[in-house]
């Protein structure tokens, strides 16, 4: 006779609900843990908008790259948690070279930041003597020592447009750089092959199959995206933009073209609208390696800090102070 080791149904039941409440003493306990290290530190925890939602709801502030680069320079705090990928931490260090910046998972890194080097700029530079490099926040700090001047997805374009020189190396996202392109003729472009694997991970077969199924909705588009999905926007925008739009619009659907950890905000704003996405699995697993245990630790051992040398930190400041000053 063979028997069973399934446990009956309401065993299960018992079992799992005793689980979940387990689980959420122990996010209770941390969350109090993080409040009371936060408030004995003068701590202040940042978060980007791709980062868990669980990381999101106990943050002092929620944001894009450029709304919480600018944001670093204005918080009054001892030490900064940045929760988000290894670039964001630097560049608050970099602006804020007196203050503790700790990055909680040291790991979460980006990977376009890694995709061009100094070498491929001095090379640029050569055969376009009058050329402007301009650097996508999403880039190493040793990449922003070569820049002109940084910018985000959020004012990209106004910076551009303000730049005196005709020739724009864009550096490193292709993809980004070619929707700028796109709104200044009058510029030439040179681009680098640099690109956002979640991003582009999303096509436009993936979102005409949404549209079709869902007619009414509309779609809001992040221009790390390729080309082709960028065109079938009904905005084109950073994370921050695209938040604002879905709140500001009259529809009720909308078909959402970048990392799924934005659907945290666009729900909480917007709890009556539904949200679609054209990928399965349009995730960031570097933002998703933050935990609220990570963060706890990060605020108890202050182990994890951010370190830019001063070589570094000099050259790199004067393109990201050139971003924030061309960005008001």
């Amino acid at each position: 006779m063979q028997l069973s080791t399934r446990l009956p149904p309401t065993v299960q039941g018992q079992w799992v609900s005793a689980y979940d409440k387990r689980k959420e003493l122990f996010m209770n306990q941390l969350i109090k843990e993080i409040q009371t290290l936060k408030q004995e530190k003068n701590a202040v925890i940042l978060a980007h908008y791709y980062v868990d939602d669980s990381i999101q709801e106990i943050a002092d502030y929620i944001g894009d790259s450029y709304y919480l680069s600018k944001l670093a320079t204005e918080i009054d705090a001892d030490i900064i948690v940045f929760c988000g990928v290894s670039f964001m931490g630097e560049s608050a260090k970099i602006l804020n070279p007196k203050k503790v910046v700790l990055l909680p998972e040291e790991h979460a890194d980006c990977p376009m930041a890694h995709m061009v080097n100094k070498e491929k700029i001095e090379m640029i530079r050569r055969e376009y003597p009058d050329t402007a490099v301009v650097c996508y926040i999403n880039s190493t700090a040793e990449l922003k020592m070569y820049a002109d001047v940084c910018v985000t997805s959020a004012n990209a374009l106004k910076i551009v447009k303000a730049l005196p020189n005709k020739n724009i190396f864009f550096i490193p996202d292709e993809h980004l750089g070619r929707f700028i392109a796109s709104k200044l003729p009058e510029k030439y472009f040179i681009f680098h092959d640099g690109f956002c694997h979640v991003h582009t991970s999303i096509t436009a077969k993936k979102v005409l199959e949404l549209k079709k199924k869902y007619p009414d909705s509309e779609i809001l588009v992040h221009p790390e995206c390729p080309s082709d999905v960028v065109e079938l926007g009904n905005y084109v925008g950073s994370t921050s933009g695209i938040i604002e739009y879905a709140t500001k619009s009259e529809s009720k659907e909308f078909i959402i073209c970048t990392e799924m950890g934005i659907l945290y905000e666009l729900q909480k704003k917007n709890p009556n609208k539904t949200f679609y996405f054209p990928s399965e699995h349009p995730i960031c697993v570097n933002m998703k390696k933050i935990t609220l245990e990570k963060v706890r630790d990060a605020l108890w051992k202050e182990e994890k800090k951010v370190e830019v040398s001063d070589e570094i930190r000099e050259a790199a400041l004067k393109p990201l102070n050139r971003m924030l000053e061309l960005a008001k």
